[in-house]
């Protein structure tokens, strides 16, 4: 509830804005309605109709002098640069016109209302206090009071003064109840509809994956840049150092070009794993299953892949899954001790859904302050698979007990590849 200062404040500051926003809107529409048939007077109108956004703008900051929980802005940004932009996206957007209707109950009822409840309690405590005042300027001494009685005496006139003074606080608490009830009123009138909440949500979304769709396009411009570039390279710089060797050269620079190509080929097998870690070939090529059942191949421990995928889903959800199971099973081969792991999965009602569990020992730790789990170790790599699962909507939950089995699962919405927007 609002201060007593702060209520009559704002209710103070209302009539003024009121009374103007009345005479710019009759302007406005007068003006308008007359020029409209020399054309001058469509952008007259056309003020009117988008007179409410400043004004509701305005009230917005106003109303922090009672209520400190801001109201936001529901306006969307314009999709392009331009006047001819921003007026079509507020033209179209329904908050554009609320605020209208706002604007014309401002400057046709509430501010009136507002100018009588705070006249009322000004010109009670007023005409009490200025009483003696009044019997001054006069000169027959006496005064009559709000019109109800006559003051014939300086005493009578000052205990009317104490009288001003000693109601002023007590007429100015309602006050508070009506600043309070025309605070709600602003807020319900001017507050973001549910749609243009969802349509901001929505935006977000496309934005999020729009920033996911960029963020695998440029993995997959670094991994094409070394397989095309610095592995080509590496490749023939090999092929060079072999055929150098074939041609049997005086010690020591045999040795030292055995041991160049000693250093090729390992730079190459290096740039190679660096290459498939960043995007792996087969993922672009074939799509998940057969992606995962490459993992299962390379794994030290047996792999068996269960995993139905019907169609290809977006670039962004194979890649985060492919690098969610390859992170699972480092694990398991680092850390569980386990014999045999199962990767389970299958695509249904939109969603992904994919589980790798191990026979091990179990125990995997908690990352303090996160809601899920952290490889053995104590590292943060599936914190990491977490993150990247969170951008796209998805969870990662990781069930592992002492004495096993764990069990990796993570769930990401998959709308097929065709659906992108």
């Amino acid at each position: 509830m609002p201060t007593p200062l702060r209520a009559a404040l704002y209710l103070l500051t209302s009539v003024p804005l009121g009374a103007l926003t009345l005479v710019a809107l009759l302007l406005l529409a007068g003006a308008g309605s007359a020029l409209a048939v020399l054309v001058i007077g469509v952008p007259l109108l056309l003020t009117l109709v988008l007179s409410g956004i400043p004004l509701a703008a305005l009230e917005r900051r106003r109303l922090r002098l009672i209520d400190p929980v801001p109201l936001a802005d529901p306006h969307r940004e314009p999709p392009a640069p331009g006047l001819a932009s921003w007026l079509r996206t507020r033209l179209q957007e329904r908050c554009t016109w609320r605020e209208l209707a706002y604007a014309l109950l401002f400057a046709f009822v509430l501010w009136p209302l507002e100018a009588l409840a705070v006249g009322a309690v000004l010109l009670v405590c007023g005409g009490l206090i200025g009483t003696p005042v009044m019997m001054a300027v006069g000169g027959d001494g006496e005064a009559r009071v709000l019109k109800l009685w006559l003051a014939d005496s300086w005493p009578e006139a000052f205990a009317v003064l104490v009288a001003g003074v000693v109601l002023l606080p007590l007429l100015t608490w309602p006050l508070r109840f009506v600043a309070r009830g025309r605070a709600v009123l602003t807020r319900a009138l001017l507050s973001p509809p549910d749609s243009a909440l969802d349509s901001r949500i929505a935006e977000l979304d496309r934005s999020r994956m729009r920033l996911v769709d960029a963020f695998e396009a440029e993995r997959r411009r670094i991994e094409r840049d070394l397989h095309d570039g610095a592995q080509q390279r590496l490749v023939a710089l090999s092929m060079t150092l072999g055929l150098a060797r074939l041609e049997k050269p005086a010690e020591p620079l045999g040795g030292l070009l055995e041991r160049a190509h000693e250093e090729a080929s390992a730079a190459l097998v290096e740039i190679r794993e660096l290459i498939h870690g960043i995007h792996p070939r087969i993922l672009t090529d074939r799509g998940l299953v057969a992606a995962v059942e490459d993992l299962a191949d390379r794994s030290p421990i047996p792999v068996d892949v269960r995993l139905t995928v019907p169609d290809r889903l977006l670039e962004a959800v194979e890649t985060a899954v492919y690098f969610a199971v390859s992170e699972a099973l480092t694990n398991v081969a680092k850390h569980s001790g386990a014999t045999r792991v199962t990767v389970t999965g299958e695509a249904a009602h939109g969603r992904l859904t994919v589980a790798v569990e191990d026979d091990g020992r179990g125990g995997a730790v908690t990352a303090p302050g996160t809601d899920t789990d952290t490889d053995v170790g104590g590292g943060t790599g599936l914190q990491g698979v977490a993150d990247r699962l969170s951008v796209l909507g998805g969870a990662l939950l990781l069930s592992s007990p002492p004495g096993g089995p764990t069990v990796f699962r993570l769930e990401v919405p998959c709308p097929p590849a065709d659906s992108r927007t």
